[in-house]
This record gives structure tokens, C-alpha cells and sequence, in this order.
């Protein structure tokens, strides 16, 4: 899953207008913001193995700490905890630690069974990658629910308020789409360097709330 994780975060943001838009991107994506870093460490590990899914080339062999549903069930409460603290409102905090928690059920439809229940523990996963129209479909409907939720709710103040959003929807789609056709990447360790531009979502959502009302 990945622009359905974008879309569950524009959905809760026109839902409750106090979740800032930053905050609910990277608590959205907040598993895979830390992924990259713990291959960089060493700590989990992804393989390159062409076809090991009809919508992607990467084998998640180890990610534990990232991805396994006991410690994200972690990860969901300290994400609600310091949302409390920052914002002032549980409401706001639970919401953030949903946001971290739909993550894992996202990914849960779209693996194959590779996402540990705990470390070490039973894999699990729906393996919807296995039908790419069947995957298109469904994260392109999540989507543009999200985003028609969100328009919804909010207004362009100026033009970065409109073409700002635009430029998100399109940056993180292209990524998705272009996934199931594009050639192996070189190496573990370029797909973990290349997953750190993940980190630009959260200020460049936080950038598009500036100029919408």
C-alpha cells in the first residue's frame, strides 16, 4: 500500500480539522518513514526478487520493528501519546495513533503473507499485489475518496493551496502506478536511500495546510 496511506490521512484531516495534515501524513506513513532507517542500521532486511509479487519486486524478508503488528500496536500508542501532548486533545492524539495503526491493515490486504504478527512470530497478509488491476482498483478507490473527502472540507486559499495539493496526489501516484512496470533496483541498500524521500510528505503536507482554509 502507498498512496492508500495518503488517503486515509486526507480522509481524517477533512474529518477533524484540529489533526494538522503533517501530523496525520507522517503518522499514516509513519511505519515506512522508519523502515528505511532500520535497514540502514541493519536492524531488518528487503531482497530484491523479481516477481515475488505481480506489483513489486521487493521480498520483505525481516521487518520487525517496523512492520509486526505487536510493535506497531506500540508505535500507535506513543504516536497518540505525543499527539496528545502536542495538541492539546486526546481526540486528536487517537486519531494520530489510528492513523499509525491503519498502516499495518493497509499492507495487510495488499502483502503477501511476509508481515509478522510479532518479532519472530506467524507472517500474515492478503496478497492483494498478486492482481495488479485488483490492487490499482482498490488503493486508486481509497484514494480518491480521501481526496474528495478532504477537498470537501477544505479551500485553497491561494494557488500553492490548490497546485500544492495537485503536486502531492501526483508525486505520490506516479510513485505507485509506475511501481509494477518499472526495472529492479540495484541494490537493498538503494531501495533504503531511496525510500528516505518519503520523509519530504509530512512538511510538504504541512506546507499545502498553510494555504488552504
Amino acid at each position: 500500500m502507498f498512496v492508500g496511506h495518503l488517503a486515509v490521512a486526507l480522509g481524517v484531516k477533512g474529518a477533524e480539522p484540529r489533526v494538522p495534515l503533517g501530523a496525520a501524513v507522517a503518522a499514516a506513513f509513519g511505519l515506512d518513514l522508519l523502515w528505511p532507517i532500520f535497514l540502514l542500521l541493519g536492524l531488518e532486511s528487503v531482497r530484491i526478487h523479481v516477481g515475488d509479487t505481480a506489483f513489486t519486486n521487493l521480498a520483505f524478508e525481516s521487518y520487525p520493528w517496523s512492520h509486526s503488528l505487536l510493535i506497531v500496536v506500540g508505535w500507535s500508542a506513543l504516536a497518540g501519546y505525543l499527539g496528545r501532548l502536542a495538541y492539546g486533545s486526546w481526540r486528536v492524539g487517537a486519531l494520530l495513533g489510528a492513523l499509525v495503526s491503519s498502516h499495518w491493515v493497509l499492507d495487510f490486504i495488499m502483502h503477501r503473507p511476509d508481515l509478522p504478527l510479532w518479532p519472530g512470530g506467524p507472517v500474515a497478509g492478503l496478497g492483494l499485489w498478486n492482481s495488479i488491476a485488483a490492487a490499482i482498483v482498490v488503493e486508486g478507490a481509497l484514494l480518491a475518496g480521501g481526496l474528495w473527502f478532504y477537498a470537501r472540507a477544505s479551500s485553497a486559499r491561494d494557488r500553492i493551496g490548490r497546485w500544492a495539493l495537485v503536486g502531492l496526489v501526483a508525486f505520490t501516484g506516479v510513485i505507485w502506478i509506475t511501481q509494477p512496470w518499472s526495472p529492479p533496483p540495484p541494490s537493498a541498500q538503494a531501495v533504503a536511500w531511496g525510500a528516505l524521500i518519503l520523509w519530504l510528505l509530512p512538511p510538504w503536507a504541512r506546507w499545502i495546510e498553510r494555504h488552504r482554509a
